[in-house]
């Protein structure tokens, strides 16, 4: 799948129109991000997964499974598998997917969480693409991909909606990773 590049910053311009911005948010200082908006308009959403694809089409070669981080990796992960025709795959916060786990403890701003993943819902040698809806600090971006190898797997993209350059959070781990849009 490819587009002519005039078609593609046409549409990357009226994703970021829409992401909405609040000051303050969810304490001084914050400038929350908000991508919500993008499901109010079957266009918009529409055109955040025709430029996903567009990049994987282009950029990721060998892939067979999308990996989405809890919770908003949620929203877009399983529409782009379902659009690629592979499976997806969620890894969430402890103590919520049932069977055996595998899992890894990170380290947030302000304490530590843990993800986890099923055991058997990646195959060994399999190649994911990991789809969240922010990167920030790259926290748990990084635990994700460590995660997806402790399982014998590979992630061969990270791909996030919305990235917060200054943060430098796609320093943290090795892998490509492609942000639809920048702040």
């Amino acid at each position: 799948m490819t587009d002519d590049g005039e078609n593609v910053q046409k549409r990357l311009d009226r994703i970021k129109m829409n992401v909405k911005s609040f000051p303050d948010f969810p304490k001084p200082g914050i400038i929350f991000r908000d991508m919500f908006p993008l499901f109010q308009d079957p266009g918009l959403l529409d055109d955040v997964l025709y430029i996903l694809k567009d990049h994987i089409g282009k950029n990721v070669k060998n892939y067979d499974t999308i990996i989405g981080l809890e919770s908003r990796g949620f929203l877009f992960g399983p529409l782009l598998a379902y659009e690629l025709r592979v499976p997806f795959v969620p890894i969430r916060k402890a103590g919520k997917l049932p069977g055996k786990v595998e899992s890894i403890a990170y380290d947030l701003e302000y304490g530590s969480d843990k993800f986890e993943i099923q055991i058997d819902s990646v195959k060994p040698n399999s190649n994911c693409i990991i789809v969240d809806d922010l990167l920030a600090t790259g926290g748990s971006a990084r635990s994700a991909v460590e995660l997806i190898r402790k399982c014998g797997a590979n992630v061969v993209n990270v791909i996030v909606l919305i990235e917060l350059i200054d943060l430098k959070g796609r320093l943290q781990y090795p892998e490509p990773t492609f942000s639809l849009v920048t702040f």
